[in-house]
């Protein structure tokens, strides 16, 4: 039996009885991983229990590895196209190898799809933040979102929110949207020995020591949808108002509209007080997570909004913004704020600091709230739409 016969019986014999469902992981296997790959890598590593029967196929790109073990009835397959990779080798990959279902947690669905198609989406933000955006970047996402969305017969939006959204501008019907909030990845990382100490990194020197008891922290793309500038105003009121020793930590990759807000901090007053971190690793996000006096999360739209969670799960009380789908994902667990003024925002952060009742009172309710989510029951919904 010649080899190209052989890998065919394979197939067969691997494809036969079974349903098959292919996963686009092209999004979830990539370094330092923010937002929706994440989101990708998360729900993949979480199917391996709710897809035992099924035989499953893994989309990669050249080069991605997959850095969990896999059960048996899942496979990898490479598919090394260099340019338009979805459109063309995914779709192509279809064509020759069609499977019985797909999912594309963080992309766009090919052009060719089987029938059971189910695509995430995320948030529709460039729709409500014009200004966040490159005009390029709109006319791509409405593109391939509106495509998605109809190419797809089932849709899994991540919030009631994103779910009215897609129904009022997109025209998208309810029956064909199903929601299923994300997850948050859970603390793993051994105890900070100390509550209040922090070794922030300072970019130009590498590592340094640099000692603070008392900070603001904000963990995201350091971009103009993230409403930094407003932060920052807030943070300067708040410093002017109570005269305190705080700080404001921001942890994040430099994104759209960086340079204004890099402009903002320069020319802070309290520049001093402004530690900008760049990049950070897992461990250094819980342990920043854990010895903030709050996390300020007062974004101008979001689909979902994972670090609320990730900072309720390990005590840190939140400012957050009342829009988007934010009043739905803490549900009355967070301090909510109008994003477009800097008072409020001040106002709230001194409540949270000076109030000792009403801070443990919050924290409290934050435990209460993540209960509610976790990427088992994310995955497993998912899980569930695809077998239908």
């Amino acid at each position: 039996m010649n080899l190209e016969l052989r890998n065919l019986l394979e197939i067969w014999i691997w494809k036969f009885g079974f349903m098959i469902i292919g996963i686009d992981a092209s999004r979830a296997f990539l370094g330092n991983r923010t937002g929706i790959e994440e989101y990708s890598y998360q729900v993949i590593k979480n199917l391996r229990d709710s897809l035992r029967e099924e035989r499953v196929v893994l989309y990669l790109r050249s080069n991605q590895i997959v850095d969990f073990d896999l059960p048996k009835n899942w496979k990898v397959n490479v598919i090394k196209w260099p340019r338009f990779w979805t459109q063309l080798g995914l779709s192509l990959e279809m064509l020759i190898h069609p499977v019985d279902a797909l999912l594309i947690p963080a992309h766009t669905v090919p052009i060719i799809h089987p029938k059971n198609t189910l695509v995430v989406v995320h948030g529709l933000e460039y729709e409500f933040c014009s200004e966040a955006y490159s005009w390029l970047e709109k006319f791509y996402m409405r593109l391939t979102i509106r495509k998605s969305c109809k190419w797809a017969n089932k849709i899994i939006s991540v919030s009631e929110n994103t779910k009215r959204d897609l129904m009022s501008l997109y025209n998208v019907p309810s029956k064909k949207v199903t929601v299923v909030y994300e997850g948050y990845e859970k603390n793993h990382q051994s105890p900070v020995t100390s509550h209040k100490s922090l070794a922030l990194r300072e970019k130009k020197s590498g590592q340094l020591p640099v000692t603070s008891d008392k900070f603001f922290l904000f963990i995201g793309r350091i971009e103009t949808r993230k409403n930094i500038v407003n932060v920052i105003m807030a943070f300067e009121l708040f410093k002017e108002r109570y005269k305190n020793d705080y700080k404001l930590v921001f942890a994040g990759r430099p994104g759209y509209g960086f340079e204004k807000i890099k402009c903002q901090i320069t020319n802070s007053k309290f520049k001093d007080d402004i530690i900008e971190l760049g990049y950070i690793s897992e461990e250094e996000k819980w342990n920043l997570l854990k010895n903030a006096d709050a996390f300020i999360f007062a974004t101008l739209y979001e689909g979902f909004g994972i670090p609320i969670l990730e900072a309720q799960s390990v005590g840190c009380p939140v400012v957050a913004s009342n829009n988007s789908s934010i009043p739905e994902v803490t549900n009355s667990s967070a301090l909510l704020v109008d994003p477009n003024s800097p008072d409020e925002i001040a106002e709230k952060m001194k409540k949270l600091v000076l109030d000792q009742d009403f801070r443990d009172d919050i924290i409290k309710k934050g435990f209460k709230n993540v209960e509610r989510f976790s990427w088992e029951k994310c995955a497993q919904q998912i899980a569930n739409e695809l077998k239908k």
